[in-house]
């Protein structure tokens, strides 16, 4: 059954069976081979999908790919995307058209998700659902890459296609407003799904949502899957980090070399906590997942600085050193410059200059590692020419501070080295330092502000995407709040050995509700009370979240910006109340143009008793023909006609015309009679108004038009000839123009 079948017929989501039987391997080597048949020259974004090369090129493979309905396109040009970066990275040669390949995949699958779009489920089913790049492989090809990856493991490493899309760094794509749509929704959670856990510590798969519309007022009120809300998880997880960060404080002023004090004890449970929730979300989505955000660096460095420590700290107690002890105190207090940026950091983590800085402490970090790398050799060099004059670390430190601008050191230092060799040596590398590698250094940390700045907010779409990916997890330890997460593992991870799926779902919806009980009545009171659900409408029977407000209260300007305006409620209860019946609202109208378009209606053209007044023009209606486009519908207006006057106007109105031009003025056609004695005359002048009509319309054309004004042009010329002609004679005789010549001057 197709997955529009599923809709319909009331399933919310893809069913196991059919995610198993949609064919993903078919669609990769196909998308391969038009791809690179397509592209083969260097092009831009822009040039890719400027209107000449969408028509001509990109459009018609969208629409190929499209008419499968397979939802697994979309992911399958992800996986062929990332063949392309691979091979940009390894071919350098053709860096740039591989680089092009990969951005026409990104362009495809944009454009394919818009054919999913007409259903919000579906929409979310294709971007989430994990998929497996072998499914539908032939067996042959399957055991081929089962046996060159060493086993069967690689069958359970699926991914959806928005996780490629980050692991691809599909920018555009995940910044697209048709993928925000569905990441604001799940940060929300207004959309909710569960993803089998098979790469979890502690995996309880017994029963699995399906993809959902959440409905608050269907749920329960301690709804312990509220939990995995990424917007509510990153509220508790800043909490977490403000928690252990008074802990840490607390501690480091209460240090005892000599024996653990109570605050070591409580910063070592928080701590271990912290770092079981940092290794549990590496290892549900995988390391290239998890690094991708900047703050889980920092998250990463805790984590590794509270290990040094760790080590150091039961070192020293064993041995009773307190030497040791004192110098894992000292390595524990550097934590500090991560904890405390790391919370700051996270109340104005949307600020362009946030993003900036992060970008540039990553590219000062990996041009800082390839220096030391390539500084190791001059080093090893001072030391061996030094004949144990100078240390490692000396030398180490001497470099530290030439490579940092203290250029005079290098030049003062220098012949302790060696006589000759010192000197030569310290002075390639002060100019290297200090002059090539900063400015380097410079450019590169300018470009890359530059770069951040101009797609400001692209990049913070991109991160605020991995971060709500990272929120929807599938393992049963991220519904615990530190320190409850380490009893859970204690009891659930063994649990997981001896109790049956049922027994273990069990055990950890009691244990959730058991240790987040305060947290689920806070949720719940705040989605009753007031969140606000753009699917809430008062046709359901819910009211606007101010209607128990007295009405001096609800006016006050603040309580109003808390509460929302009633107004734009007012506005968006019309359109949900709105009716499809029928108020006919231009019935009355088109009954009054039907009478007055009718052949048969009494004319309201006022005749008068001692002579025809001919009306301009007689507009009378022609019944469509089915087979002639020449008959058109012709309608009275309801304004009275330039051409009659009222009694009044008749009375002011000057005659201003002159000989001359009624020489040059149009003549009038005399117009049908009509005589509103009844229906006989009309009927009986029936055909003669159609004939008129037809006349009028004939009249109309180009071509007769030009012609007619063409024969008018050449008698009024002929007129002015003999005029002229006459009058020179009586000149010449001089004689004075005649009656005649004056009657046709006055014609």
């Amino acid at each position: 059954m197709d997955f529009e079948e599923q809709i319909a017929s009331g399933q919310c989501a893809p069913t196991p069976d059919f995610i198993a039987s949609v064919k993903v391997f078919p669609l990769i080597p196909y998308l391969k081979k038009d791809v690179i048949s397509t592209v083969d020259a260097p092009l831009s974004w822009d040039q890719l999908t400027a209107s000449d090369i969408d028509i001509a090129v990109i459009r018609p493979l969208v629409l190929k790919y499209a008419k499968l309905r397979n939802m697994a396109i979309v992911y399958a040009c992800m996986v062929v995307r990332s063949y392309f970066l691979t091979q940009a990275v390894s071919d350098l040669a053709h860096s740039s058209i591989f680089i092009s390949r990969a951005t026409l995949c990104e362009i495809m699958a944009l454009k394919i998700l818009s054919h999913f779009a007409s259903s919000k489920v579906q929409l979310v089913a294709v971007l989430t659902t994990p998929w497996n790049p072998l499914s539908g492989a032939p067996q042959d090809v399957a055991q081929e890459v089962i046996e060159a990856l060493g086993g069967e493991e690689c069958m359970e490493n699926t991914q959806s296609a928005i996780e490629m899309a980050i692991a691809t760094k599909a920018k555009a794509f995940v910044a697209s407003p048709i993928v925000q749509s569905v990441v604001n929704d799940m940060y929300n959670g207004r959309i909710f799904f569960t993803i089998t856990a098979n790469r979890s510590i502690v995996a309880d798969n017994y029963k699995q949502r399906a993809i959902e519309i959440y409905d608050v007022r269907n749920a329960p009120f301690l709804d312990h899957y509220r939990l995995r809300v990424p917007r509510y998880s990153a509220t508790l997880h800043f909490m977490n980090i403000a928690i252990l960060l008074l802990v840490f404080v607390v501690f480091l002023q209460t240090e005892n070399p000599t024996a653990m004090s109570l605050w070591e004890v409580v910063f070592l449970v928080f701590a271990f906590a912290f770092a079981l929730q940092e290794y549990t979300a590496s290892r549900e989505y995988g390391w290239q997942i998890y690094i991708s955000n900047v703050w889980n660096v920092f998250d990463t460095s805790f984590v590794v600085i509270f290990f040094v420590y760790l080590g150091l700290r039961i070192k020293g107690l064993v041995l009773h050193d307190n030497d040791t002890s004192q110098l894992a105190f000292d390595i524990l207090a550097c934590a500090a410059c991560i904890l405390v940026p790391r919370l700051a950091f996270y109340a104005i983590s949307d600020n362009v200059v946030i993003l900036t800085l992060r970008a540039m402490i990553s590219e000062f970090l990996f041009f800082i590692c390839i220096a030391a790398t390539c500084f190791s050799g001059l080093l090893l060099t001072l030391y061996t020419i030094s004949n144990g004059r100078w240390t490692l670390s000396g030398i180490a430190w001497l470099i530290v501070q030439v490579w940092f601008g203290g250029s005079y050191l290098s030049f003062s230092q220098a012949k302790t080295f060696h006589p000759i060799l010192g000197p030569i040596l310290m002075t390639c590398f002060a100019a290297l330092s200090n002059t090539l590698l900063l400015t380097i250094l410079i450019s590169i940390l300018s470009n890359t502000a530059a770069r951040i700045d101009a797609n400001a907010t692209q990049e913070y779409l991109f991160q605020r995407t991995i971060s709500t990916i990272e929120g929807v997890k599938s393992d049963a330890l991220f519904s615990y709040q530190p320190p409850f997460n380490i009893l859970a593992f204690l009891i659930l991870k063994p649990g997981s050995y001896i109790l049956s799926p049922r027994q273990l779902h069990s055990a950890n919806v009691f244990l959730i509700k058991l240790t987040s009980f305060p947290i689920l009545i806070v949720i719940a009171l705040y989605e009753r009370r007031l969140a606000v659900w753009e699917d809430v409408s008062v046709k359901d029977g819910i009211q606007p979240r101010y209607q128990n407000v007295p009405r001096q209260i609800r006016y006050i300007p603040v309580v109003e910006y808390l509460f929302g305006s009633q107004a734009a409620d007012l506005y968006d209860v019309i359109f949900e109340v709105e009716d499809s019946r029928d108020f006919n609202l231009f019935s009355e109208v088109d009954q009054e143009d039907a009478s007055e378009l009718s052949p048969m209606a009494p004319s309201t053209v006022p005749a008068s008793s001692s002579s025809p007044t001919p009306p301009t023009r007689l507009s009378i209606q022609v019944e469509d023909q089915p087979n002639s486009s020449f008959f058109r519908r012709r309608k009275i207006s309801r304004l009275t006609p330039l051409e009659e006057t009222s009694s009044t106007a008749k009375i002011l109105s000057l005659e201003t015309t002159t000989p001359i031009t009624r020489l040059f003025s149009k003549p009038t056609l005399p117009s049908l009679k009509v005589d509103s004695s009844g229906a006989a005359q009309l009927e009986c002048e029936g055909g003669l108004r159609r004939l008129q009509s037809l006349l009028e319309e004939c009249r109309e054309l180009p071509v007769t038009r030009i012609r007619d004004e063409m024969k008018e042009l050449q008698g009024r010329q002929a007129r002015i000839e003999a005029l002229l002609q006459k009058l020179i004679g009586s000149l010449e005789n001089g004689t004075p123009p005649n009656t005649h010549a004056r009657l046709v001057t006055k014609s």
